[in-house]
């Protein structure tokens, strides 16, 4: 009787065809964007605006139901999915899809949670604007997601994560009220830091319904140049001179092992391999520049030279255009589908000290061999923020199933080791259900106190995307 009058309150506040309650309705909202994990829901819930979501979210304390706010569900930590209780709804924030504003001389845009990250990107760029945050899923993933989990991306390097880019949020708080705080200043030391508090908090502290963005002077080039190198370390090597060469025009720098490009060659063979040969691993460098062409050129061919020249790297692709720098984009973008199409592996999204990503890889390889012999590391990431994506693939002949039941055992592993060099267990996926236990291990007891100290503060029901990252 209680779901009934608050699915009809519902109804009555956002129409009748805005709550989904048919099996059928529903199931596109369930499962997670790996397909491993299907929850249940009460409902989807499909607001059209803040003063909706404030309505549903005020009905849910009336009736104390459980909210788990969804963008793209595009997430891989099972941040964005209800459990199998069915007793939470799904609040879908897509009809939150607006740009509500660009300002060009101030270089902000303001957008709704709900908004697509590509759409934000061409308004920004149609007011010769770039917004720099980018990542694989730009086509699918929304704002409010990739605030959620402050996203990272391959221009974490010049630009920062997606905390860096936010001035300001519009969030609808936990009890149903609206905290208007979309100011577009780079300054505002008027108190506590609020905004920092739902960036990264995956829903848990209240939901983020639009977001004041940085967006810059659009670049007058971009130049793309993929290099090969024997080892981790030589990529670091190939990093700090590019640092000290390009400075701040270096925008992004990106490893991939051999092992990411045989399955890109394996599963997209109409993507062209740009060497004669084959090399252990490989760097995608990328520089933009506000000058023109022959700046930029001149600043990445001088690296090059200099990267050959000491034997940092054995040979180097520069591309000539824009079409050659998409098409060795497209290599490192095609690697999770490539690795997706090999079959299942075991996802670890970890970040470390710049200074130590050699020895983690060169370690923790060695220990997963030891363990689990004949495992394929499919390594590769944003080695210029120190992110990586350390995934593991099942040896060859090895049932998956088999493989994948042994997850928790190799999880150690990696955790362990990456926790040993100071580093965390999560860069910019979060927490969501997958890893809530897990970081249990790695934080301080102080630490968890407090993080549940403002849990319970901003949400003493415990409605908000309960079970996830606490």
């Amino acid at each position: 009787m209680k779901n009934i009058g608050f699915l009809d309150a519902c109804r009555n506040a956002i129409g009748t065809a805005h709550v989904l309650t048919d099996d059928t309705d529903k199931a596109a909202y369930l499962t997670d964007q790996r397909q491993r994990y299907t929850g249940q829901a009460l409902a989807i819930v499909k607001p059209a605006d803040t003063a909706e979501v404030a309505a549903i979210v005020k009905l849910c304390n009336t009736f104390h139901i459980p909210i788990v706010p969804q963008g793209g569900n595009t997430g891989l930590v099972l941040g964005s999915v209800p459990d199998q209780s069915g007793q939470a709804i799904v609040l879908s924030l897509k009809r939150l899809n607006r740009i509500r504003a660009v300002d060009a001389l101030n270089h902000t845009i303001t957008v709704e949670a709900g908004c697509i990250l590509q759409h934000a990107q061409e308004a920004a760029a149609a007011e010769q604007r770039l917004l720099p945050l980018s990542l694989a899923a730009e086509g699918s993933c929304t704002i409010g997601g990739n605030l959620s989990t402050n996203a990272g991306g391959t221009a974490v390097l010049r630009y920062g994560n997606t905390r860096e880019l936010c001035l300001g949020l519009e969030v609808v708080t936990a009890q149903g009220d609206i905290l208007h705080g979309l100011r577009g200043l780079r300054k505002d030391n008027t108190g506590y830091d609020l905004r920092d508090l739902f960036i990264g908090a995956e829903g848990t502290l209240g939901i983020i319904t639009a977001a004041v963005l940085k967006i810059f002077p659009r670049p007058q080039v971009q130049l793309t140049a993929l290099a090969a190198v024997q080892t981790p370390a030589d990529a670091l090597r190939l990093l700090s001179l590019a640092q000290q060469r390009c400075g701040a025009t270096l925008t992004g720098f990106e490893l991939m092992s051999d092992l990411c490009l045989q399955l890109v060659a394996k599963h997209f063979p109409q993507l062209p391999f740009p060497f004669p040969e084959r090399h252990p691993q490989y760097v995608l460098m990328e520089l933009s520049d506000s000058e023109l062409a022959p700046h930029a050129s001149t600043l990445l061919e001088a690296v090059i030279g200099e990267a050959l020249e000491q034997g940092v790297c054995q040979d180097a692709v520069l591309a000539t255009s824009t079409a050659q720098s998409r098409a060795l984009w497209q290599l490192r973008e095609s690697i999770s589908s490539a690795q997706a199409k090999e079959g299942k592996n075991i996802k670890h999204d970890v970040s470390l000290p710049i200074s130590r990503i050699a020895e983690f890889i060169a370690v923790t390889d060695a220990l997963l061999q030891q363990h689990f012999p004949g495992c394929r590391n499919v390594t590769f990431g944003h080695l210029g923020d120190g992110n990586l994506h350390y995934n593991v693939s099942p040896p060859l002949g090895v049932g998956e199933e088999q493989f994948i039941a042994r997850q928790a055992e190799i999880n150690r592993v990696v955790h362990d080791s990456v926790d040993s060099m100071g580093g965390s267990i999560s860069a910019e996926h979060g927490l969501g259900a997958l890893k809530r236990e897990e970081i249990l291990r790695y934080k301080s007891p102080v630490e968890m106190a407090l993080m549940r100290t403002i849990k319970q503060a901003l949400d003493p029901l415990n409605l908000m995307n309960p079970g996830k990252v606490i």
